[in-house]
Protein backbone atom coordinates (compact mmCIF):
# COMPACT_ATOMS: atom_id res chain seq x y z
CA UNK A 1 0.00 0.00 0.00
CA UNK A 2 1.21 3.75 -1.02
CA UNK A 3 2.31 5.39 2.25
CA UNK A 4 0.23 9.23 2.63
CA UNK A 5 3.67 10.94 1.35
CA UNK A 6 3.53 8.98 -1.86
CA UNK A 7 0.01 10.63 -2.62
CA UNK A 8 0.72 13.82 -4.90
CA UNK A 9 -1.87 17.06 -3.62
CA UNK A 10 -2.20 17.78 -7.05
CA UNK A 11 -3.85 14.70 -8.76
CA UNK A 12 -1.82 16.27 -12.26
CA UNK A 13 1.41 15.65 -10.87
CA UNK A 14 3.62 12.84 -11.79
CA UNK A 15 3.70 10.46 -8.70
CA UNK A 16 6.90 9.63 -7.58
CA UNK A 17 7.19 6.28 -8.29
CA UNK A 18 6.48 7.03 -11.87
CA UNK A 19 8.95 9.71 -11.67
CA UNK A 20 11.53 6.92 -9.97
CA UNK A 21 11.17 4.38 -13.04
CA UNK A 22 10.88 6.74 -15.71
CA UNK A 23 14.23 8.48 -14.11
CA UNK A 24 15.95 4.46 -13.66
CA UNK A 25 14.24 4.09 -17.95
CA UNK A 26 16.31 6.82 -18.97
CA UNK A 27 19.45 5.42 -16.82
CA UNK A 28 19.76 2.82 -18.52
CA UNK A 29 18.48 3.65 -21.81
CA UNK A 30 21.84 6.14 -21.21
CA UNK A 31 24.23 3.46 -20.31
CA UNK A 32 23.41 1.51 -23.53
CA UNK A 33 23.83 4.41 -25.60
CA UNK A 34 20.13 4.02 -26.68
CA UNK A 35 17.78 7.00 -28.09
CA UNK A 36 14.90 7.28 -27.21
CA UNK A 37 13.70 6.89 -30.76
CA UNK A 38 15.75 3.63 -30.41
CA UNK A 39 13.99 2.28 -27.60
CA UNK A 40 10.50 3.67 -29.12
CA UNK A 41 10.87 1.62 -32.12
CA UNK A 42 12.25 -1.15 -30.41
CA UNK A 43 8.84 -1.54 -27.96
CA UNK A 44 6.53 -0.06 -30.55
CA UNK A 45 5.86 3.64 -29.54
CA UNK A 46 6.62 6.54 -29.98
CA UNK A 47 9.49 8.40 -29.00
CA UNK A 48 7.38 10.98 -27.19
CA UNK A 49 5.95 8.18 -24.85
CA UNK A 50 9.54 7.38 -23.94
CA UNK A 51 9.77 11.09 -23.36
CA UNK A 52 7.00 10.75 -21.48
CA UNK A 53 7.30 7.68 -19.79
CA UNK A 54 10.48 8.78 -18.54
CA UNK A 55 9.37 12.26 -17.36
CA UNK A 56 6.85 10.49 -15.22
CA UNK A 57 4.06 12.29 -17.24
CA UNK A 58 2.52 9.16 -18.69
CA UNK A 59 2.05 5.55 -16.63
CA UNK A 60 3.85 2.72 -18.30
CA UNK A 61 2.06 -0.64 -17.84
CA UNK A 62 3.42 -3.72 -16.33
CA UNK A 63 3.41 -5.38 -19.68
CA UNK A 64 5.49 -2.74 -21.47
CA UNK A 65 7.62 -1.76 -18.68
CA UNK A 66 8.68 -6.02 -19.19
CA UNK A 67 9.18 -4.89 -22.83
CA UNK A 68 11.39 -2.60 -21.92
CA UNK A 69 13.16 -4.52 -19.64
CA UNK A 70 14.29 -6.92 -22.05
CA UNK A 71 15.27 -4.22 -24.55
CA UNK A 72 17.35 -2.76 -21.58
CA UNK A 73 18.80 -6.09 -20.72
CA UNK A 74 17.74 -5.60 -16.91
CA UNK A 75 15.04 -7.67 -15.21
CA UNK A 76 11.82 -5.59 -14.12
CA UNK A 77 13.02 -5.33 -10.53
CA UNK A 78 15.98 -2.77 -11.72
CA UNK A 79 13.27 0.07 -12.25
CA UNK A 80 12.61 -0.20 -8.46
CA UNK A 81 15.90 -1.19 -7.32
CA UNK A 82 16.65 1.36 -4.83
CA UNK A 83 13.43 3.32 -4.66
CA UNK A 84 13.65 6.03 -1.53
CA UNK A 85 10.44 4.28 0.56
CA UNK A 86 8.35 6.88 0.27
CA UNK A 87 10.25 10.05 -0.46
CA UNK A 88 8.97 11.91 -3.56
CA UNK A 89 12.05 11.96 -5.97
CA UNK A 90 11.14 16.22 -5.79
CA UNK A 91 12.17 15.82 -2.38
CA UNK A 92 15.16 13.80 -2.69
CA UNK A 93 17.08 16.52 -4.87
CA UNK A 94 15.70 19.24 -2.42
CA UNK A 95 17.55 16.88 0.56
CA UNK A 96 21.04 16.89 -1.65
CA UNK A 97 20.56 20.72 -2.55
CA UNK A 98 18.54 23.15 -4.24
CA UNK A 99 19.03 22.44 -8.03
CA UNK A 100 20.80 19.32 -7.40
CA UNK A 101 18.15 17.15 -9.21
CA UNK A 102 18.33 18.99 -12.48
CA UNK A 103 21.59 18.44 -12.90
CA UNK A 104 21.63 14.94 -12.74
CA UNK A 105 19.54 15.59 -15.86
CA UNK A 106 21.84 17.48 -17.96
CA UNK A 107 23.22 16.52 -21.31
CA UNK A 108 26.63 16.60 -19.67
CA UNK A 109 26.04 13.88 -17.07
CA UNK A 110 24.49 11.69 -19.37
CA UNK A 111 27.61 12.45 -21.91
CA UNK A 112 29.56 11.50 -18.80
CA UNK A 113 27.46 7.99 -17.94
CA UNK A 114 27.43 7.12 -22.10
CA UNK A 115 31.47 7.49 -22.24
CA UNK A 116 32.19 5.88 -18.96
CA UNK A 117 29.96 2.99 -19.63
CA UNK A 118 31.55 2.89 -22.76
CA UNK A 119 34.93 2.27 -21.40
CA UNK A 120 35.80 -1.71 -22.07
CA UNK A 121 38.94 -1.67 -19.95
CA UNK A 122 37.28 -2.34 -16.41
CA UNK A 123 41.01 -0.94 -14.46
CA UNK A 124 40.75 2.61 -16.98
CA UNK A 125 37.43 2.49 -16.38
CA UNK A 126 38.27 2.03 -12.34
CA UNK A 127 41.10 4.72 -13.05
CA UNK A 128 39.16 7.38 -14.54
CA UNK A 129 36.57 7.19 -11.58
CA UNK A 130 39.12 7.69 -9.14
CA UNK A 131 40.22 10.48 -11.04
CA UNK A 132 37.02 12.04 -11.18
CA UNK A 133 35.94 11.66 -7.72
CA UNK A 134 39.64 12.90 -6.90
CA UNK A 135 39.27 16.07 -8.86
CA UNK A 136 35.59 16.18 -7.34
CA UNK A 137 36.92 16.16 -3.72
CA UNK A 138 39.46 18.61 -4.82
CA UNK A 139 37.25 21.37 -6.17
CA UNK A 140 34.70 20.93 -3.10
CA UNK A 141 37.87 21.38 -0.68
CA UNK A 142 38.80 24.36 -3.06
CA UNK A 143 34.97 26.06 -2.42
CA UNK A 144 34.73 25.51 1.38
Amino acid sequence: MLSPQDKSKDSNAPHSIDLYVGGRMRLRRTQLGLSQGTLASKIGVSFQAIQKYEAGGIRISASRLYEVAQVLQVPPAFFFDGYPGGLAATNLAQEVGAGTGDVFNSREVMALIRGYYGIKDPQLQADILRLIVKLGNRQLDEDA
